[in-house]
């Protein structure tokens, strides 16, 4: 197989004493010719490229590396022991292409790397098109929050029931990660009632909305063992109770912020909703929609265009997540400094096209 050679004049010499540039210039070359190739190359010519190109890539620049993992990760007959030499890079950026997409790593490398790596590499390996249980379980225990909501949207991982234990744990404070897991094919019914189980409200409604008619019977029945009853999980709200209690409110003392907050902090969702739509001129069926977004970006600009105060924005917060359920101390910070950086005209701007939306 004299091309790689005839290629590159003095390609001993390179591997040898090459400088980075060098080395680089000669893989970039000598992998452009593989790949062209690959497709019709036999096992010792496969072996001769891997030979050559290892010897190159050492002392080799971060970016060299990472152009040559990426040109490699789709080829199904890449050298074999180049892969697992770029593989094991710390570099997320040379180690990634190849943990999403090379079919040459076999299992036991790819959990040595989830066993031993960053969140960068589980991150990777989380997008893979197959993921076997043993390695879910891996990445489960040891990702963080983005990691996770990646490998439960993976239609090609497979889970345990350890797995999906572990999902349906880290589910409970985190509702997209809920809606990600209740939109699987492959959840049982255990698992779906031990999550409907630990979800608020907000997520129970949004997974029943979301979900095909034979997913919907499974829901309603999950709940019914849920709560011993026999309601369907998502009834439309009642709000004409709420609604008196807020015009007998107006017409006693007027609608004060100090009343939003003791309702909220009381957990009652109804009243809260009714004040929230009196207090900014916002038909009650929007604010609701809002209040059940994913986000809290709604919440945030309906108090900064009602003048109101972080804890009463907060306590809507944690109104809408249901009782007991806290965000963390860093998200809940992050969505403080949000409010904060708010302008009241940008916001209020919104409100106006709220109003002139639901109008139209």
């Amino acid at each position: 197989m004299p091309a790689a050679t005839s290629l590159i004049p003095g390609l001993d010499e390179i591997v040898e004493r090459g400088d980075p540039q060098r080395r680089a210039k000669a893989i970039r070359q000598i992998s452009e010719l593989f790949v062209q190739g690959a497709g019709r190359f036999q096992p010792e010519h496969v072996d001769l490229f891997d030979g050559i190109l290892t010897g190159l890539v050492p002392e080799t620049g971060i970016s060299a590396r990472a152009e040559l993992a990426e040109r490699l990760a789709a080829v199904p007959n890449a050298p074999p022991t180049l892969v697992k030499q770029l593989v094991r890079a710390d570099e997320v950026a040379i180690a990634g292409p190849l943990l999403r997409h090379s079919p040459v790593i076999d299992e036991p490398t790819l959990m040595g790397i989830a066993r031993a790596k960053g969140q960068g590499h589980l991150l990777a390996i989380s997008g893979r098109p197959s993921l076997s249980t043993d390695l879910t379980d891996v990445i489960v225990s040891r990702g963080d929050r983005e990691v996770v909501r990646s490998v439960a949207g993976n239609g090609g991982a497979l889970f345990s029931s350890k797995g999906y234990a572990g999902l349906i744990k880290r589910a409970g404070d985190d509702g997209i990660l809920a809606l990600t897991v209740g939109q699987r094919e492959d959840i049982s019914p255990a698992s779906l009632e031990s999550l409907l189980a630990c979800s608020v409200d907000i997520v129970r409604r949004r997974l029943f909305e979301a979900a095909n008619p034979a997913r919907k019977a499974a829901i309603n029945k999950t709940m019914i063992s849920i709560v011993g009853g026999s309601k369907r999980v998502v009834p439309g709200r009642d709000f004409s109770a709420a609604q008196r209690a807020v015009i007998s409110r107006h017409q006693a003392n007027g609608l004060h912020e100090a009343s939003l907050l003791e309702i909220a902090k009381a957990h009652n969702y109804e009243e809260s909703v009714a004040m929230l739509s009196a207090m900014s001129g916002v038909r009650i069926s929007t604010v609701e929609t809002l209040m059940m977004g994913e986000r809290h970006d709604p919440i945030l600009i309906m108090g900064k265009s009602l003048g109101l105060e972080w804890a009463t924005v907060r306590a809507l917060i944690l109104l809408r997540l249901g009782r007991n359920r806290v965000p963390s101390v860093t998200d809940i910070e992050m969505t403080r400094v949000n409010f904060e950086r708010l302008v009241p005209s940008t916001a209020q701007r919104v409100m106006d096209f709220w109003k002139t939306r639901q109008s139209a």
